[in-house]
């Protein structure tokens, strides 16, 4: 009787027990309450209205105003090299000279061919006075006088023959002298003392004229009629002095962009790619730029009034083309679809979708949504 009293106080005990858990877990747990997000941190800028250049961005490649690969007009070998390789050099330097021990001895032999024949000439020209004399007297023919001005006629053409003879050698000789044909920066060198070359056939170096400088690059040809009109002689670009100043630049580097001149247009369009070759003529006094680099180009083609222009890293793409988060009058981020236009120095034209004075994010939009709200940080 003793146990069975204690099993049902332990019982009453552990039902009471439940009870009180349950009524103490139904009286403090309610309804959640949903917390509100944080606002997003994100950068703000302002969407401003001025005018816009039109620069049309391309990449262009710098090529020698003048370049020539020397050769030997004439066969021989080389006696020596008279330049250093990468040196610069002034028109009408000597750099390669050649073995002229050839060319000097028929120089000789052509000299020596023509003192025969002014002597044999003079001889002539006697012997002609002196039989017109006797045949004056009748002591000879006239058959025998026109022989011997025939005589001297042909020793006198002989002469001339000769004469070129030396002309031709003296060339020569002086052909065995390679000079620089302009200024320029010489190459490596090709050959090398002691090495055979034929005439016009092999390479000795290579000299490029590097100031001025041309750059080479390929424009869309939607832009064509406006390059020609801006080159047109008497234009209003012209007389303002700027005829199509290019800006030129390093990729990659934080060099001032030099100046140059639009100078040439090819005369066709190329149908494979739909662009045409313009050519711009630089100084490059200080020969900072290389011929073959790679360069970065911008032509002001126009300019822009009154375009709202945003900074280019407010611009996000979705599927269904570029748009930017604005910021409401309530703090809240409101998705904008917009048309872009031009873009140039970090700086995008909006077509359509913005006013000016709009506050757009340029940096935070990718923790955004539509409605989030928004509190603005400085910039790093």
């Amino acid at each position: 009787m003793k146990k069975s009293h204690l099993l049902v106080v332990a019982a009453l005990a552990v039902l009471a027990g439940g009870a009180a858990y349950w009524s103490w877990n139904s009286a403090t747990s309610g309804p959640a309450v949903a917390k509100a997000p944080a606002p997003v941190p994100v950068v703000l800028a302002k969407a401003t209205r001025r005018d816009m250049p039109l620069v049309l961005e391309v990449v262009g490649r710098a090529e020698a105003y003048e370049t020539v690969t020397l050769k030997s007009r004439v066969d021989g070998q080389v006696a020596s090299l008279q330049f250093t390789e990468g040196q610069a050099v002034k028109q009408g330097d000597e750099l390669i000279r050649l073995d002229a021990t050839d060319f000097t001895l028929r120089l000789r032999q052509a000299e020596a061919a023509v003192a025969r024949d002014q002597a044999q000439l003079a001889k002539a020209k006697a012997d002609t006075v002196r039989y017109v004399e006797l045949r004056g007297r009748n002591f000879v023919s006239e058959e025998k006088v026109n022989e011997m001005r025939t005589n001297e006629a042909a020793l006198a053409a002989t002469l001339s023959a000769d004469q070129a003879a030396i002309d031709l050698a003296r060339s020569q000789l002086s052909y065995s002298s390679i000079r620089a044909p302009f200024a320029g920066r010489i190459g490596a060198k090709l050959v090398f003392p002691g090495a055979a070359v034929k005439a016009n056939d092999t390479g000795l170096a290579v000299i490029n004229r590097v100031r001025p400088l041309l750059v080479s690059f390929s424009v869309p040809e939607k832009y064509l009629a406006k390059l020609k009109s801006m080159l047109a002689p008497g234009s209003a670009d012209c007389r303002a002095g700027a005829c199509l100043k290019v800006a030129v630049g390093v990729p990659g580097s934080g060099q001032v962009r030099r100046e140059g001149l639009v100078h040439f247009i090819d005369n066709a369009v190329d149908a494979a790619t739909g662009t045409i070759i313009v050519k711009a003529r630089l100084d490059n006094a200080d020969e900072a730029l290389t011929p073959g680099q790679f360069l970065n180009l911008g032509l002001k083609l126009d300019t822009l009034p009154a375009a709202v222009v945003v900074p280019n890293e407010a611009i996000q793409q979705g599927p269904e083309g570029p748009f930017v988060f604005l910021v409401n009058a309530g703090q809240k981020a409101e998705m904008r679809k917009i048309e872009v236009g031009h873009t140039h120095a970090g700086a995008t034209v909006i077509d359509k979708g913005l006013q000016a004075d709009d506050l757009v994010v340029t940096d935070g939009q990718l923790r955004l949504t539509p409605g989030a709200v928004v509190v603005a940080r400085p910039a790093k």
